[in-house]
C-alpha cells in the first residue's frame, strides 16, 4: 500500500495549544497516523504519514474542523508518498517555538519576507545582486543545495542568529533570497533579518519540496538531494523517494 505523507506548518496564535494536544493526538491515533506534530503558542508544525484517506481527513480537520476553529486558514501543506511507513510512532509535543530561533522579535505573523513562487525562483537567484542563502543545517546542505548558495555552516537553526550577526550586513547585502526544506525556517529567518534592518528579503514559498515538486528537472537549478526528517532520508525531483542502496530514483 502506498503511504501518503503530509508536511505542514502555520504560524498562528494558539494560546490554547496545551489543551489541543490530547484531542489532536487522539484524532491522529484514530486515523492510525504516525509521525511528529509540534504545537506552540505561535502555531503548528509537523510531518505525518498514513493511508491516503486518513491523511486527507487529517488535513481537512486542521483547516476546516472544529478543533482549531478556522485559525489554520493559511496552512502550508505539501504531500508526498512513501513505499513504507517512514515513522515508527505518533508524537504530539508541546514546544516554546515550532521552529527554534530564540528571537522574540522574529514574529512571522507581524512581518515576514516576500514569498517567491517556485516558478519565479530561478530568475531571482540568477540575478547578480542577489545573495542566495541556504538556512538549513550543514549536513542537510551537504546532501544538496541550489547553485551558488551560501552555506552558513550551522549545526542547528538556532545558530542562524550568530551567523547573521557576523556575516550579513544590511548596508552590503541589500537583496537576500533564502530557502529551506519546507519554508518554515525561512519564515523565522526572514522575520529576523527584517527586524535587523535588511531591506529586501525573499524566501522560496513552500521551500525546496515545493520547488522539486513543481519545477521540471530539466529547468532545475537544484543540485543533489533534499534531506527529509523521516526514514526516507532524501527526496529528489518530483518528490521521488531515493533508493537508499543505490542512490537512484525509484
Amino acid at each position: 500500500m502506498i503511504i501518503k505523507v503530509a508536511a505542514f506548518y502555520q504560524f498562528a496564535a494558539l494560546p490554547d495549544y496545551r489543551e489541543l494536544r490530547e484531542p489532536l493526538r487522539a484524532f491522529c491515533a484514530d486515523l492510525e497516523l504516525k509521525g511528529s506534530v509540534l504545537l506552540a503558542g505561535e502555531g503548528i508544525n509537523g510531518t505525518i504519514a498514513g493511508a491516503p484517506g486518513a491523511i486527507d481527513a487529517f488535513a481537512h480537520e486542521l483547516g476546516h474542523g472544529v478543533m482549531f476553529g478556522g485559525r489554520l486558514d493559511n496552512l502550508e501543506l505539501k504531500f508526498s508518498t512513501a513505499e513504507a511507513m517512514p515513522f515508527g510512532r505518533l508524537k504530539v509535543r508541546l514546544k516554546k517555538e515550532i521552529v527554534t530561533l530564540g528571537d522574540a522579535a522574529a514574529d512571522p505573523t507581524r512581518q515576514v519576507g516576500t514569498y517567491v513562487d517556485a516558478s519565479e525562483w530561478n530568475a531571482l537567484i540568477a540575478a547578480p545582486d542577489t545573495l542566495v542563502l541556504d538556512t538549513r543545517n550543514a549536513f542537510e546542505v551537504a546532501m544538496g543545495t541550489f547553485e551558488g548558495a551560501v552555506d552558513p555552516d550551522i549545526k542547528s537553526f538556532g545558530q542562524f542568529r550568530e551567523f547573521a550577526a557576523e556575516q550579513l550586513d544590511p548596508a552590503k547585502h541589500r537583496k537576500i533570497a533564502m530557502f529551506c526544506t519546507g519554508g518554515i525556517r525561512c519564515e523565522k529567518a526572514s522575520a529576523h533579518l527584517l527586524a535587523r534592518g535588511f531591506a529586501e528579503v525573499y524566501h522560496l514559498k513552500g521551500g525546496i519540496l515545493r520547488y522539486l515538486e513543481e519545477v521540471p528537472e530539466a529547468q532545475s537549478r537544484w543540485r543533489g538531494e533534499c534531506f527529509v526528517f523521516d526514514e526516507r532520508v532524501a527526496l529528489g525531483h518530483g518528490l521521488r523517494e531515493k533508493d537508499k542502496g543505490h542512490g537512484r530514483d525509484e
